[in-house]
């Protein structure tokens, strides 16, 4: 059956194929740049990228959903000259706002780098972040363009020969240059992101000249300007503040580390470990999840302009199905192979440590993510925004107090990370039965999935030990595991009556 190309299941398909594979090649692009430079300064490396995200979250985060928001409206509308408008709005604040960060870090990168990241040589990749940050932020407000009017393959084709360019920059650069000083590699690190980014946003911003169109009533510009306000200034505050306080969890990390007892090398490397390593790993079957907040945003902002609410349960409550068929087992698997890949792929034994509780947070983080995506697409991103800030403050308190403890160390993180997520996600709940009235489907949504998924990693793990003991190489070991576990996982799923041809069909993807 075809399936309708202005569907939400559409749009989420082609996207998490899209961050799939990208997710791949980043997967693998990982695993040589950790090889390449080492847990020390994949460590100096992790404590820019915070930054980043707060420099965009200053001037294009809340301008990107501004953009998908209103895109999706007024396409609904029939009225495309007002979309150009909003785009075109929206861009110039961006180019505004980032002149003024701009200025603010060209004069503190000094005592940003050595005061606040705690060490001076992030300097030169600071530096360097400035143009990566100037030309993503055109890139996403162009592909946000796409996501609202439905239009999903450009940006999807943009984005794989995005990490393409980026895997061959960057990992090219480093084989041309190393050996250098730890600085100098962040440096070249960050000028392969910046050559990827140019491709990215001249090529979105070339397609999206293409299909504006300037015919047809427009909209008045202070009325439009307060209906980009009220978007973009809440959820742009709130990824504000969610990545001010995930920056100060990653610069906190080695320093608590270092506060109880550790050396400073020995704590980077930790760090480095931890965030480089171990995390991006569990995040890897995460690309699902991204594809469908993208798509989720716009979808509900046009039921709710539709005044359809049914649609609206109904696209909610398939998300949270969805998540939990793909994401739990997902986990439950990684977390009984984790050790052994993580060994396996970045040659460091200590990548899969604390893996099954990591494996849990980021299970629910997953769902508190899909259920921020519909608080943002209801309507309701100050709800979003009060969750987020809350679940943050949580996990920087715990950061805080209980890795400073002398023999806790990282198991103070994986605390608060499970207790600021599982807060998250509660509060996101409340808010999204709140504007919905939506009822929890427990069996279909969570107990069908999650019995599944806990015998595959259960055997798996068995498994795992078998193969072990017979001498079979950890990596093929691990492949053999993952692909038993889903062929478990998926028979469990079945003799409880979870049918995956109904959860992901073609018919009726139109109205879903």
């Amino acid at each position: 059956m075809k399936l309708d190309r202005t569907s939400m299941l559409y749009g989420t398909l082609v996207l998490t194929l899209t961050s799939i594979v990208s997710q791949f090649l980043g997967f693998v692009y990982r695993i040589f740049l950790s090889r390449l430079i080492g847990a020390e300064v994949m460590g100096l490396y992790q404590l820019i990228m915070p930054v980043f995200s707060v420099l965009l979250s200053l001037t294009a985060v809340g301008l990107t959903a501004a953009v998908s928001n209103l895109s999706s409206q007024y396409h609904a509308m029939g009225r495309p000259a007002v979309i150009g408008q909003v785009l075109r709005r929206c861009l110039a604040c961006f180019l505004l706002l980032f002149a003024a960060v701009a200025a603010v870090v060209v004069v503190l990168y000094d005592p940003i780098s050595v005061y606040l990241l705690g060490d001076a040589r992030t300097q030169l990749g600071l530096l360097l972040l400035l143009p990566c940050v100037l030309l993503t932020g055109v890139e996403n407000l162009h592909k946000h363009y796409f996501y609202g009017t439905g239009s999903i393959r450009p940006p999807a084709a943009v984005e794989l020969c995005e990490q393409f360019i980026r895997t061959g920059a960057v990992l090219g650069l480093l084989v041309l240059f190393l050996p250098q000083n730890p600085e100098r590699t962040v440096g070249l690190i960050v000028l392969g992101m910046i050559t990827c980014e140019v491709f990215s946003a001249v090529t979105l911003f070339f397609l999206t000249r293409r299909r504006l169109s300037r015919a047809g009533s427009r909209e008045e510009g202070r009325h439009l300007n307060r209906r980009i306000a009220s978007i973009a200034v809440p959820i742009g505050l709130t990824s504000l503040l969610g990545n001010l306080m995930g920056s100060a969890t990653s610069v906190l990390i080695p320093q608590r580390l270092v506060h109880a007892g550790a050396q400073v090398s020995e704590a980077m490397e930790a760090f480095g470990v931890l965030c480089g390593m171990t995390l991006p790993m569990l995040c890897l079957p995460t690309a699902f999840i991204g594809a469908l907040g993208l798509v989720l945003v716009p979808k509900l902002a046009e039921g709710v302009a539709l005044g359809r609410p049914e649609l609206v349960r109904r696209r909610v409550g398939r998300s949270l199905l969805a998540t939990s068929v793909l994401i739990l087992p997902a986990m439950a698997l990684l977390a009984a192979v984790g050790p052994d890949l993580g060994a396996a792929l970045f040659g460091e034994p200590a990548a899969g440590r604390y893996i099954l509780p990591l494996a849990a947070g980021v299970a629910l983080s997953c769902y508190q993510s899909v259920l921020a995506s519909a608080l943002n697409g209801l309507g309701r991103p100050q709800a979003a925004a009060r969750n987020a800030i809350l679940s943050g403050a949580v996990e920087l308190a715990c950061v805080y107090i209980l890795m400073g403890l002398p023999g806790l160390g990282l198991r103070g993180y994986v605390a608060g990370f499970l207790v600021s997520t599982a807060l998250g996600l509660l509060l996101n709940w409340r808010d999204v039965r709140r504007c919905t009235g939506l009822r929890p489907r427990l069996f279909q949504w969570l107990t069908a999935p999650g019995l599944s998924a806990l015998l595959a990693g259960l055997v798996t793990n068995l498994l795992r030990q078998v193969l072990s003991d017979a001498g079979m190489s950890p990596l093929s070991g691990a492949a053999a595991c993952l692909v038993f576990g889903t062929v478990l996982y998926l028979a469990a799923l079945q003799a409880q009556g979870v049918d995956l041809r109904k959860i992901f069909r073609l018919r009726g993807a139109q109205a879903g």
